[in-house]
């Protein structure tokens, strides 16, 4: 491709909205524009990369035996209804009536298009196991947009569905499609990490997560650093803290702590350590309360306590339930005298002579001990993990880091079947609900990835897998017969080769090229140039690298073959 004939739109400055790399080079290189919030527009470098990565993933979805189908971006919001996700998704469903007044939506994912379609088409184990899948064009109402496609409104998707007969079958489809995931990735040469997972909305039982370590990613990694233990934040288990004060119960003491209503403005008026300290929430769920225990230094895990409470929907209780059930204003909430139901986090069980809210405006309360002051009627783990917790299975050290969330694949069982109906007899003749599987990659996504892990103050370094181009070819001097017609030459050499080249035939100032080169990230750039006049050869510059190596200009397709092979 000639520079001249496509449409590379490179920017000097980097967007105001833009708050990370890959958001600002992606526009900066030409990649994507903004239409409106969280909805962008790919040019043709944007859409040959999308194609490049969609291309791995079909390949090696296909190898994996999996069905490519496609599926409605519209559906009915009955299906929904029958599966019990449209308070799951909430604000972020987009969705609309349509002539008929009928209510239909934009899909943020398929498993209900999915279930609907196969259970009008299969009825019998021996159609089973089959794993279907597509990419398609998701839809979900995101109330803060941001970081470019790194959390927007449109994006693209590969998902992929597994229909099995039982448990065993379904742990085959879902290590297939986890292996598959990791060649996906190895592919796109991203360093990945699978973790534990919290299933969410999609429900299920097990559930993993593939992520790319980054101090930008809006997920959080748990990882041990001692054995293979990772997981998300939302799944993360803490090993159980165990006590190691022995001191004796001190006597309860009421402190005057005026407009104090956060644990560091009272840990630091009473010179305490906040992990003295417990904090009181009261929550709702099925119409009733529950006072929430947990540390100081603490935060409740909400997606822990929903399945404690048994997977209800539970929201924090507003002023006027807490002013009702503690007779304090917010902020001065203590389990001493609550009468609710009182859940604490594990850490909470073991603490002694610790600070609590005193149940009265502008008060705590000192050297208070669970089971001798007040009752819990229940323990679990209910809050997130930190550094300062070990491993829940070695009991080493954990590190908590950010990362991109890139695919997540889920064991569904029968929530979708059972509650849309898809069944299948099974040998004895008997009806039984489809097991099934979720699985889903960002794709997108995993072009940000690439380019938060891969560049540097001049642009984007791409690896030769996801490369807008694989080489590109720069005459200095387009004027200069010499020059254009030997850089033509090679240009001609290495496409009929089969190898995608970029040739700039632009008429710019040669270090007007070398920054838009920089800034693209094309792995591979042939100068010719003032080097070439004087001594016949040609400048080689890998992207990745400082070297610059040379050739002749007859052995430049066996010189760049070789470079490629140490880039793939």
């Amino acid at each position: 491709m000639k520079w001249s004939q496509t449409f590379i739109p490179t920017l000097k400055e980097t967007p105001s909205d833009a708050e990370v790399e890959s958001h600002k080079l992606m526009i900066r290189s030409g990649m994507i524009r903004k239409l409106s919030a969280g909805i962008y527009s790919y040019l043709p470098i944007g859409t040959k990369i999308l194609n490049k990565v969609t291309t791995i993933i079909r390949e090696e979805m296909d190898r994996s035996g999996a069905i490519e189908l496609s599926l409605p971006a519209l559906q009915p919001l009955t299906l929904l209804e029958l599966s019990g996700r449209i308070d799951a998704f909430g604000d972020d469903l987009l969705s609309m009536k349509d002539r008929h007044k009928r209510d239909i939506a934009l899909s943020p994912t398929h498993e209900e298009v999915i279930t609907d379609l196969v259970k009008y088409e299969v009825s019998s184990y021996k159609q089973l196991p089959l794993i279907l899948y597509q990419i398609q064009t998701k839809f979900r109402d995101e109330a803060r947009p941001r970081f470019g496609v790194l959390r927007s409104k449109e994006f693209l998707m590969k998902d992929a569905y597994s229909f099995d007969t039982d448990d065993e079958s379904l742990n085959k489809s879902y290590q297939k499609m986890y292996d598959t995931y990791c060649r996906i990735f190895e592919r796109c040469k991203l360093d990945f990490l699978a973790v534990e997972a919290d299933t969410g909305a999609m429900g299920g039982d097990v559930s993993h997560e593939f992520m790319v370590p980054n101090e930008n990613g809006e997920d959080v990694i748990a990882k041990c650093s001692s054995c293979d233990y990772r997981a998300n934040r939302e799944k993360a288990e803490p090993s159980p803290i165990e006590s190691d004060d022995d001191a004796a119960p001190g006597e309860l003491k009421d402190v005057s702590t005026p407009n104090m209503t956060t644990i560091k403005e009272v840990s630091d008026f009473l010179g305490i350590e906040p992990d003295t300290m417990v904090k009181t929430l009261i929550y709702t769920y099925d119409n009733k309360h529950v006072a929430v225990l947990v540390r100081g230094d603490h935060d409740v895990n909400e997606a822990k306590l929903s399945k404690v409470l048994s997977g209800g929907e539970i929201a924090l209780a507003n002023e006027d339930t807490v002013v009702e059930l503690t007779n304090a204003p917010v902020g001065f909430a203590g389990p001493i005298g609550l009468k609710t139901q009182i859940i604490a986090d594990q850490a909470v069980t073991v603490m002694k002579n610790c600070v609590v809210g005193g149940n009265k405006a502008d008060t705590h309360i000192m050297n208070v001990n669970p089971d001798r002051d007040f009752k819990i009627d229940r323990s679990a783990d209910l809050r997130f993990i930190t550094e300062n917790d070990r491993c829940p299975k070695c009991k080493s050290e954990i590190d908590v880091s950010n990362g991109i969330e890139l695919g997540h694949v889920f064991k569904l069982g029968t929530r979708y079947s059972d509650s849309l109906g898809a069944k299948f007899l099974d040998k004895n003749g008997k009806e039984r609900s489809i097991i099934m599987g979720s699985y889903g990659i960002g794709v997108n996504r995993i072009l940000a990835a690439t380019i938060e892990k891969s560049h540097d103050s001049n642009g984007i370094i791409w690896p030769l897998p996801l490369a807008p181009y694989e080489v590109l070819v720069v005459p200095i001097n387009i004027k200069d017969e010499t020059i254009m017609g030997t850089a033509t030459k090679v240009y001609n050499e290495l496409c009929d080769a089969g190898i995608d080249t970029l040739i700039d035939d632009r008429d710019q100032r040669p270090g007007f090229k070398f920054k838009d080169a920089d800034l693209i990230g094309i792995p591979i750039r042939i100068t010719v140039g003032k080097s070439f006049k004087e001594s016949g050869e040609l400048e080689i510059k890998l992207r990745s690298k400082d070297e610059v190596y040379s050739a002749k200009p007859e052995n430049i397709l066996t010189v760049i073959k070789e470079h490629m092979d140490s880039l793939s």
